[in-house]
């Protein structure tokens, strides 16, 4: 067996390109170039049986070191917590109060995206503070 050399992260969701525009502008990623033979993804889009039109949509790390995100439309809603989910770092070497504060401008940037915020789960002398938000479709993450 192989050696894995990259992973994907795939979503499940209603609105594939909203999501993955919502996604590119937290993290900085990009929407990759269309596929051979296509001015963009729009025309590309279009190209595809009606039943598969806006089906699906990505987007990259434009350095190059982060995972390609995927996203596909599924016919269910969301209604259980998610099993695996992001953590979106931005307090990293931060502590006490000024964690928090990194942690709480973040969440205001996001919820200007979309993104609703959950709860703020305060230090507790072993885990430092992170907090919990959904994405625009109410999929879970984390500021940590």
């Amino acid at each position: 067996m192989g050696v894995v050399r990259t992973v994907q992260v795939t979503f499940d969701c209603a609105e594939p390109e909203r999501v993955a525009r919502f996604w590119c502008e937290v993290l900085g990623y990009v929407v990759p170039p269309p596929p051979k033979g296509f001015a963009s993804w729009d025309e590309f889009d279009r190209s595809l049986p009606p039943e598969r039109q806006g089906s699906a949509f990505a987007c990259i790390d434009p350095t190059g070191v982060g995972p390609r995100l995927f996203f596909q439309r599924v016919p269910e809603g969301k209604v259980v917590k998610n099993r695996v989910h992001l953590d979106v770092r931005v307090g990293t070497g931060l502590v006490g109060d000024e964690r928090v504060a990194a942690l709480e401008a973040e969440c205001a940037r996001l919820e200007k995206l979309g993104a609703k915020k959950v709860e703020l789960l305060r230090a507790d002398g072993f885990n430092e503070s992170c907090l919990v938000m959904q994405d625009i479709e109410g999929n879970e993450f984390c500021l940590d």
